[in-house]
């Protein structure tokens, strides 16, 4: 698909120069870039791979760890 978009000039200068260097066309630079910045805000997606990590794996703290970070917060400290 084709779109297009308005991008200020110093970005569409460097990512020609990127994509230039790395080999690629300007269309498949923006075209991953832009699939990476969508799965990097994907929420969903996030929260489904952090169910499914806790759903085997224990979320709990070690007590030792758990009684060490306690005696590390003085009572009263928190507002």
């Amino acid at each position: 698909m084709k779109a297009a978009v308005s991008i200020p000039d110093p970005v569409f200068k460097a990512a020609d120069e990127l994509a230039e260097r790395m080999g690629v066309t300007r269309s498949r630079l923006y075209s991953v870039a832009l699939q990476r910045f969508v799965q990097d805000h994907d929420d969903e997606a996030i929260t489904a791979k952090l169910n499914e990590v806790f759903s085997s794996e224990s979320s709990a703290l070690d007590p030792i760890l758990q009684s060490i970070q306690s005696r590390s917060v003085k009572k009263g400290e928190w507002k």
